[in-house]
């Protein structure tokens, strides 16, 4: 490392105030100004155990905002929002040009620009060199002891490569920086580095993160360090990286395992180096899914004791809910205990509790990785952010980010069959119609948590719908003390005409398809006036958890026609990798049990085109509003698709008067929507293709002013 380097990467320490060792909070202010006079050196910083500490936090600090994985919208911070949610408070807005900038609109018509959401290239190399310079001088620290210094290492490791993931998911093939570290803010040769391919990275970061799993010496983190990645969260990122290498984009570009004419000339034909070499694999390779699907095996196999948070069954009525939901008798999971049955817990409150607060970090034992609470520097990017613009107007929420139909059809009848309808306006459905008709005063108790007036297209409906969806007449909690409904449910509609003000209006403040988003609320969450966000309860991210790497790793077996033996992680024992129906239930039960939802049927698990299918609708529901559905549509190859699919709504035009036409679902012309090749890839911005000219763009995009 030369001086100007060292030099750069000192400056950038001590430049960072307000880093704290657990990452995730401002504390303990650096005095900036003292260590430039002091001119220290990174052997002093790296010879201090609380300086070594504040440096591998100031590594992490780079991880938030558009780098974070649960986000609110703005200035590139869109992965939350696919085909599944969408936000309408930010139209319109123009830049200086009169283009759109910002805009729901504008980023679903891929008219965003190569200045848009920057900040995550850039800041993600910052802390990639940050990581590499950590890595590199704390085995100097003798106020450390030897166990200390290979966690924090591989805990610097897990940084860097992860940093790596996400500008792979991201950006797709990213160069790979020396191993000692290279100054991204450096120009031209220093730092004229190509892209590596897309194989190269995933091989990369599944290294490294081999290697931090064995330098990092903790499964689980006491609560006081949950932020800190475990081996888990090691073994998981380097999981996701195999998987997406080994999904249709990075893989040949088979579509539903089969050759589409379709992708024909594609954005893997486009997308190359500067020498011309292809960045994307052209040609299919069947055994990385099996390299992926023995990755999540060994995180199910682990010592680290991940399983599915679940909440114990209570059918006694509190404040915040009806009595629990109880999924109808399948003769099955309904007669067994958990693991095995949901006889003993209770699904809706399994699913809300691990968004809404409700359990800390250190209770919930699928979170494998977590960048904490309200992990961006503008508390309107954060999740408390997401808990604001959910809020229906009548409790101060901004009423904004809603949902699509196309959502609301996803989700199962309480039996497991599709609700009547489904998807009928998008592709005519199977045939069948919408339910018409509406809950009264004496039959309403019939169809729990339903209220009165209430569409019967919602009755019947598997729990983490009723956790999820604020759909027209959904009961929300009013704990704010000035109301004087406070501590009651408060039935909310969205008719034009509502009397709470929570439907149409004519500013940007209604929901667009007359259907909003409960995920992350609590129950104790209000809003005293616009700008309070201190009556919202804290909530963390939840960037990997372990319902993810169940469905992953059954998506893997599903795609293989051969039998394939595969290492672990640690090479300590090996698998046998094949399309094992036993293997699959293994990672499919879990998840439809806690949802309290039946098993699928014997022919439905042999025929491995509907079990795709299905598995990509359980990640669609289990996932939403976690930022992996915008990812998945894009390595499925399924964006082109799905992605320019109409919109569809409630007719939110219409007055309570005019409540059956309300449920009529139509077309939401507010929300364009459409897909093109260049949206598989985020637009790399222009000063940095300038800086390494070696750097190619990703196609579609512009590569210079």
């Amino acid at each position: 490392m030369n001086k100007k380097q060292i030099q750069t990467a000192v400056a950038g320490f001590f430049a960072c105030c307000a880093v704290s060792v657990t990452f995730t909070n401002c504390a303990d202010n650096l005095d900036s100004d003292k260590y430039f006079e002091d001119r220290k050196t990174l052997e002093t910083v790296f010879t201090s155990r609380t300086q070594s500490e504040q440096w591998l936090a100031y590594a992490f600090s780079f991880m938030n905002n558009e780098l974070a994985d649960v986000i609110s919208k703005g200035n590139g911070h869109y992965h939350c929002f696919a085909d599944d949610m969408y936000y309408g408070d930010r139209d319109p807005q123009y830049g200086d040009n009169g283009e759109y900038r910002h805009t729901y609109n504008a980023f679903k018509l891929g008219e965003y620009d190569e200045e848009t959401g920057y900040w995550a290239w850039e800041k993600a190399y910052k802390g990639i060199f940050q990581a590499s310079v950590f890595i590199h001088n704390i085995d100097i620290n003798e106020q450390m002891t030897p166990e200390e210094r290979i966690d924090r290492k591989g805990q610097a490791r897990f940084a860097r490569a992860y940093y790596y993931w996400l500008l792979l998911r991201r950006y797709g093939p990213i160069p790979i920086m020396p191993d000692e570290g290279v100054d991204y803010t450096q120009n031209y040769e220093a730092i004229s580095i190509p892209r590596s391919t897309y194989a190269e990275c995933a091989d990369y970061i599944a290294k490294e993160m081999e290697q931090a799993a064995q330098e990092i010496q903790y499964w689980k983190r006491d609560p006081m360090n949950m932020t800190r990645p475990t081996k888990g969260s090691c073994l998981a990122t380097r999981a996701l990286a195999l998987l997406y290498a080994a999904s249709p984009l990075a893989n040949g570009q088979l579509k539903n395992g089969k050759h589409d004419p379709s992708v024909k000339d594609n954005v893997a034909h486009m997308l190359v180096n500067f020498d011309g070499k292809p960045l994307l694999s052209l040609d299919y390779d069947e055994s990385k899914w099996a390299r992926a699907a023995a990755a999540f095996r060994d995180i199910i196999e682990c010592a680290g004791g991940y399983e599915l948070y679940h909440a114990p069954f209570n059918a006694v009525a509190t404040f915040d809910r009806d009595a629990t939901i109880v999924p109808p008798a399948d003769g099955n999971f309904s007669e067994k205990s958990w693991p095995y049955g949901w006889a003993d817990i209770d699904p809706y409150l399994s699913d809300r509790q691990i968004f809404d607060g409700e359990v800390g970090m250190a209770d919930n034992p699928e979170l494998l990785f977590t960048r904490g609470y309200n992990m961006c520097d503008d508390i309107n990017n954060s999740v408390t952010a997401l808990v604001a613009h959910q809020l229906p107007s009548s409790l101060n929420g901004w009423n904004s980010h809603g949902m699509t139909q196309k959502m609301v059809d996803a989700y199962y009848m309480n039996d497991g069959t599709d609700v009547p309808g489904k998807d009928s306006e998008i592709n005519g459905g199977d045939g069948s119609e919408r339910i018409q008709g509406w809950t009264t005063a004496r039959n309403f108790r019939q169809y729990p948590p339903l209220a009165t007036n209430v569409s019967l297209q919602y009755a019947n409906r598997e729990p983490r719908f009723y956790a999820s969806v604020s759909f027209n007449g959904s009961k929300w909690w009013d704990t704010n003390p000035s109301h004087t409904t406070s501590g009651t449910y408060q039935p909310i509609y969205y008719y034009r005409d509502s009397e709470t003000g929570d439907g149409y209006t004519n500013s940007t403040r209604y929901l667009r398809t007359g259907i909003g988003v409960k995920k992350w609320v609590n129950p104790s969450d209000y809003r005293s006036d616009n700008g309070d966000y201190s009556h919202i309860q804290q909530k963390y991210e939840t960037a990997i958890r372990y319902a993810d790497i169940l469905l992953m790793y059954a998506e893997c077996l599903n795609e293989l026609n051969s039998s394939y033996t595969v290492s672990s992680w640690d090479g300590s024992k090996t698998y046998t990798v094949e399309r094992s129906v036993d293997e699959m239930k293994r990672g499919i039960q879990p998840v439809r049990i806690r949802a309290g939802l039946p098993d699928y049927t014997p022919e439905e698990y042999d025929n491995r085109d509907v079990l795709r299918d299905k598995i990509k609708r359980e990640r669609m529901i289990e996932l939403m509003g976690e930022g992996k559905r915008y990812y998945d549509l894009r390595r499925w190859m399924d964006a082109q698709v799905e992605e320019s699919k109409i919109i569809y709504g409630c007719n939110v035009m219409m007055t309570r008067a005019q409540r059956d036409d309300f449920q009529k679902i139509v077309p939401v012309t507010s929300l364009p929507t459409t897909f093109s090749e260049k949206m598989y890839f985020w637009p790399i911005r222009h000063e940095e293709l300038k800086r390494n000219y070696k750097l190619t763009q990703n196609p579609g995009w512009q590569y210079y002013d």
